[in-house]
Order: C-alpha cells, then structure tokens, then sequence
C-alpha cells in the first residue's frame, strides 16, 4: 500500500464495494522457493471477515497447508504525464486503486465444493443481463462430480483489508480537475472510471 496517507483514507465502505464488484484478485503466499501467485475469483462474506476461493488440485500453494496469504484486487489504473497540470516542477505518477486482503488461507472439507461454486457462479451471472442464469443443474451430473473433484474449496479467515486510492488528492482541486480530465485519453485500464475517481477526489 502506498505510504502517502492522503491516498488512504477512503471509506471502508468503498473498499469494500470495490472489493465485491472485482471478486476477483492475485492470492500470494511465501513458499520455500519463494512467492507463489495464484490469480482466482472470490467471494467476500457479507461481514467481510471471510473469502471463499477454489484452487486447482494441482496448484502448489494447496501443498502449503494452512499459511497466511494475501489477494490483491486491482481497481482502474492510468499514467499521468505533468503536463496535464498546468503548473510546473511535476513529474510524472501513476494514479491506481488497489485493496490488500490479508488472512489465513485454509482448504475446506471437499463436500462443501458444490455449495461454493453454486454461490460463486450465482453472484457473478446475476450480474448479466439478457439470459437466464446459468447453474450447476445444467450439467450431467458425472460430468459435475468429475470436474468438482479437480478444485479444491478454500477460505482466507481475514485479519485486516488495506486499500490504496491513489486520484491525485494531494494536488490543489483544479490541479486533479484538469488531470482528470485528459486521463482519458491517456494510458492504463478503465481510464474512465479512473477520470470519474479522480473528479470526486
């Protein structure tokens, strides 16, 4: 997290929605031979304290056992060139928005998969428009099992929630008007909803 406190000072309640309208972030754990990544969608209880994630058999921070972890969840991210400050002696940054979500990861018992993937799959195709939902109904039910049997359940017991809202607030207000203005047509992801950020400071 950027150390600057002005760029942490958002409300828990923006984390937070930031947080569940992503669901989806990089979980990192220290291994012996170093970091392990794993880049998966999640689910944020509704009191925040817990994330329920599924790994593949496979994957080897499940050989970890029970170990402290962190998802890092990227919100919109953009370069800002000094010149869209009209004010001298700037220099180049980059304005982003980031959440840290620290805990203990631990696997689930394998029976509880199914319930899992019924309420991952039913919050993220709620979200879409124009078809019924998909769900595990519409599969052959050996299909189901045999695919299920290859991802494991686990859940991060969360400790703490850090968020960086990097928008320029420690320039003058026309300052980070006028670089929110001309960072849509500049560098980075969701520029849009950055320049929106950035205008409500």
């Amino acid at each position: 997290m950027h150390p600057n406190p002005s760029f942490r000072q958002a409300p828990e309640a923006h984390t937070l929605d930031l947080i569940r309208d992503r669901s989806f972030g990089t979980l990192a754990v220290n291994a012996e031979g170093g970091p392990l990544l794993s880049h998966i969608p999640f689910l944020l209880s509704s009191d925040a304290q817990t994330a329920d994630l599924h790994l593949v058999r496979s994957n080897p921070i499940l050989r970890l056992g029970e170990t402290e972890a962190v998802i890092a969840v990227q919100g919109p991210d953009g370069y800002v060139s000094p010149d869209w400050y009209k004010v001298p002696d700037q220099v180049p940054t980059w304005n982003y928005v980031a959440a840290h979500i620290r805990g203990r990861l631990m696997q689930l018992p394998q029976e509880v998969m199914r319930d899992m993937l019924d309420r991952q799959s039913a919050s993220f195709e709620d979200r879409l428009t124009g078809k019924a939902p998909w769900t595990t109904a519409k599969m052959t039910p050996e299909v189901l099992d045999r695919m299920m049997r290859q991802i494991v359940p686990c859940r991060l017991h969360v400790t703490a929630i850090e968020a960086t809202w990097k928008l320029n607030q420690n320039k003058p207000d026309a300052v980070r008007l006028r670089a929110a203005e001309a960072i849509g047509a500049g560098h980075g992801v969701e520029l849009a909803t950055l320049a929106q950020m950035m205008r409500e400071g």
